[in-house]
């Protein structure tokens, strides 16, 4: 087994792990990996459908998205698809996936199916350093505060993406939940800066305005390039990441004679976390 770090913050690309071994002992190992580096991946993997939900039935029950429609045959998989006349994709700003949930993700294994010559990178940025190096007095104002995080209801997701399907009979309504602003890591007692761009909208207990303020300067720090990594999609790669303390980052850089009229399209599963604390 080979490890390469992607940056200083976090990520680091693994080389001689099978994915198609979804043994306990192989897990344990893609565990340990994942706690240490909060983000992986690995190339030329080219496993099933039914391979990729082996694997992530490891870390726990499987979730189907709220307002996202799977596969027809294993609804646990959403495929997130750009379009070849799309400029912007699924995941494109700042964000953990599902913060608005009551257990929101534990971790995700994304899977590249088509990726274009050029264009739809991934950055991730590490939340546990963005709390180690976050200015004291805003550690100050934030502390043992919970802050309320947004689905932003079902348009947010299938509206301006052409390729993604909604679930029928469902309720597309907005809904939040409450979390505490620095949640605790359950397996390494860590502590992270647990609000996003996208999901999270008011720290519970401030005026707005106050709460708009902090929060700006939150967001900015979490988008320092120095608790970040980056990484270049090929086919058949795949990502695995702790949804708990990462942020990330979809970028929609498909120009005009650079990336545009190509498709991109990922198989994601999501495996279902605690509540945060």
């Amino acid at each position: 087994m080979k490890v390469k770090l992607l940056s200083g913050a976090l990520g680091a690309e693994i080389s001689g792990i099978d994915l198609k071994d979804s043994s306990k002992e192989n897990y344990k190992k893609i565990n340990n990996l994942l706690l240490e580096h909060k983000v992986i991946f690995f190339r030329n993997q080219d496993i099933s459908h039914e391979e990729q939900i082996a694997l992530a039935q490891n870390w726990g029950p499987l979730e189907n998205h709220a307002y996202v429609k799977g596969l027809d045959k294993h609804p646990e998989i959403v495929r997130i698809v750009k379009t070849k006349e799309e400029k912007n994709q699924w995941g494109e700003n700042w964000h953990t996936d599902v913060s608005y949930n009551v257990k929101p993700t534990k971790a995700v294994i994304l899977k590249s199916i088509k990726i274009p010559p050029v264009g739809g990178d991934t950055c991730f940025s590490n939340m546990e350093l963005a709390w180690e190096t976050l200015d004291e007095s805003i550690k100050e104002k934030i502390k043992d505060k919970e802050a309320i995080h947004s689905s932003l209801g079902a348009e947010f997701f299938i509206d301006n993406y052409k390729g993604m399907t909604g679930h029928e009979k469902r309720n597309y309504d907005e809904y939040s939940n409450e979390h505490p602003i620095v949640r605790t890591h359950p397996e390494t007692a860590k502590k992270i800066l647990y609000v996003n761009w996208t999901y999270t909208k008011k720290i519970i207990g401030l005026e707005k305005e106050e709460s708009d303020e902090i929060l700006k300067k939150i967001f900015e720090h979490q988008a320092r390039l120095d608790l970040t990594c980056r990484f270049n999609w090929t086919e058949n790669a795949v990502a695995i990441w702790d949804n708990r303390s990462v942020l990330h980052y979809a970028i929609a850089d498909f120009y005009p004679g650079r990336g545009l009229g190509h498709e991109r399209i990922m198989d994601r599963i999501a495996i279902e976390g605690d509540q945060p604390h």
